[in-house]
């Protein structure tokens, strides 16, 4: 990952968050991310591609981006809090989960990927 950045939990609206600081910009996560990814990632059984994107770009199908953000998942939709900072969720929280020992991620040039641990 080229940029660097850090993470923390805060509270907002009395609900912790995982709160990523890059440079200036603040984004904000549901909490329940990381345990819900976790859960998909044991169910999908292999890697999966991480797809990155920022809000306002689609998220390539069947990646950590796409999940992060489709009806489908359980929360229905995003994981990203702050409207229009919303996307990004497959370039920084795969790293978290990697970090906690949930997940191997890769650290290729392009088109990285995740599995559960």
């Amino acid at each position: 990952m080229s940029s660097e950045y850090t993470m923390h939990v805060d509270q907002k609206e009395g609900k912790d968050i995982l709160v990523c600081t890059v440079g200036k910009t603040v984004l904000h996560y549901n909490m329940d991310c990381l345990i819900d990814l976790h859960k998909m990632l044991l169910a999908h059984g292999d890697w999966m591609e991480l797809g990155s994107a920022d809000e306002q770009k689609p998220a390539k199908e069947g990646t950590v981006e796409a999940w992060g953000r489709s009806e489908n998942n359980p929360v229905g939709g995003w994981y990203g809090l702050k409207k229009g900072f919303r996307g990004r969720f497959g370039m920084y929280i795969p790293p978290l989960m990697e970090a906690l020992g949930l997940a191997e991620v890769t650290h290729d040039a392009k088109g990285n990927k995740m599995r559960v641990k």
